[in-house]
């Protein structure tokens, strides 16, 4: 044990700002990071320490999904070995609170019998609790304040609660307890860490990069690089420069993208042959300089997941032409709404004169994409969409403003590093195809 406690104090792996988390034993701590700095494995191995070493106790990490869980636990596995502890991974457990509501955890034991468990974002699973909480990304959680007000109370028998996350717009729970530190006297007494990017790679960074990858990075070239792959200066400032994203302008907000993205929802060509649900397809056409954006979505209840996602730039007619064919032959095709707009009149007629009234042709006018967006939105607000996560979407999606002329007149513009809000218009169309039927559901498979 002596070892372990050594390798506790001196924990000379870590980076400075990896080791100022781990040193921190604040009973609330928070942390705005860029992303991919290695916080959440250093916090893993914090959580072993907790729960395996240092008094023992039960560790409870809230990730934002179930693959995230799993990571998370993964780590934490590997530094049980490090520490010579003989945890025991219990694999998924189904976890009961105060109101027999089960959820699902993984879970690593210890031999003090106190336990490391990775949880999906459901606030439920933790009421009743005991023991250190964790609440990974939590800008990205779909309901932040309640997941905050579940969580604190799990803590009150000697715990700590840590938040880690990248800032996901201005509005958020997370960047709200930030600016009470910052600039309203921090009156809940939380411990700041702020982990940009420059002071990451400051701190050595690039080094760790180059030494796993085999590549030879100067910091500059490496900062040069992670900037130039960024959509746009939205993109770099918040999530590598910890400065949260202006939504006020955004018709519609990070918050409400956020809520609706869920992880694995795309689904392959050959998967959608075989779906006994009602499938519904957005196009927005471009021959040239923008993205051709062809959006499936499938209807279970009155919710549309996110199915496929084709972007065709620079591709001819013929192409586009059997791209479309091949998602309108779907069996479980309902409704497509396709641009008629300019290049795309041509071939929403030729695709209407095969596959009849299931092709929509829609010209775009100010008024139809006033409809379209408030459609959209409404939508987002309703979460009656489930999104495969996407930077390039959601991008897309903040980049569209609403403006009001001289005359008194909506219109709609916006700009997105790549595309010209393509993807926003292919998914208003998806979803207003599943919105407003023209003819008999009839599945055809």
């Amino acid at each position: 044990m002596s070892a372990i406690r050594q390798h506790v104090r001196k924990a000379p792996y870590f980076l400075p700002y990896q080791a100022a988390w781990r040193r921190d034993a604040s009973r609330l701590k928070i942390c705005a990071k860029a992303r991919q700095v290695g916080l959440s494995y250093v916090d893993s191995y914090d959580s072993v320490v907790k729960a395996g070493v240092e008094r023992g106790r039960d560790v409870w990490v809230m990730s934002r999904d179930e693959n995230q869980a799993k990571q998370y636990i993964r780590y934490c596995r590997r530094w049980a070995r490090i520490l010579g502890l003989a945890a025991e991974d219990l694999g998924e457990q189904l976890l009961e609170n105060d109101s027999a509501k089960v959820a699902p955890a993984q879970a690593l034991r210890f031999p003090n019998g106190m336990c490391v468990f990775g949880l999906s974002s459901n606030p439920d699973a933790i009421v009743g609790k005991s023991g250190h909480v964790k609440l990974d990304e939590f800008a990205l959680h779909r309901d932040q304040r309640t997941l905050y007000a579940v969580a604190k109370p799990v803590t009150q028998w000697g715990g700590t609660l840590a938040v880690i996350s990248t800032h996901r717009g201005r509005h958020t729970v997370f960047n709200q307890i930030i600016r009470e530190i910052k600039e309203g006297g921090n009156p809940m007494g939380w411990s700041l860490h702020e982990i940009p990017i420059q002071r990451a790679v400051a701190e050595g960074l690039v080094e760790r990069i180059n030494a796993r990858s085999g590549s030879t990075y100067s910091r500059e070239e490496w900062l040069e690089a992670q900037r130039a792959e960024c959509i746009d200066e939205e993109q770099w400032l918040q999530e590598y420069c910890c400065i949260p994203a202006d939504d006020q302008a955004a018709f519609i907000a990070f918050d409400l993208i956020t809520a609706c993205e869920e992880e694995g929802c795309a689904r392959t060509h050959e998967q959608m042959l075989e779906s006994p649900n009602a499938l519904y397809l957005g196009v927005d056409i471009a021959r040239k300089q923008d993205l051709c954006v062809l959006d499936l979505g499938e209807k279970i209840g009155d919710v549309v997941w996110d199915r496929i996602r084709l972007e065709l730039r620079d591709r001819s007619f013929t192409q586009i032409e059997a791209e479309l064919y091949r998602l309108l032959s779907l069996p479980g095709m309902q409704r497509a709404c396709l641009d008629a707009t300019g290049l795309g009149m041509q071939l929403a007629e030729r695709a209407k004169e095969r596959f009849g009234w299931v092709v929509e042709p829609i010209t775009f006018t100010a008024a139809v994409k006033e409809k379209l967006a408030f459609e959209l939105r409404r939508d987002f607000e309703e979460r009656k969409l489930r999104l495969n996560p996407s930077d390039e979407l959601r991008a897309d999606l903040l980049a569209l403003r609403k403006e009001v002329t001289l005359s008194g007149n909506i219109r709609f513009r916006g700009e997105a590093g790549d595309s010209h809000c393509d993807r926003t218009w292919a998914l208003a169309l998806r979803q207003h195809a599943a919105r407003e039927l023209i003819g008999p559901i009839v599945y055809s498979g």
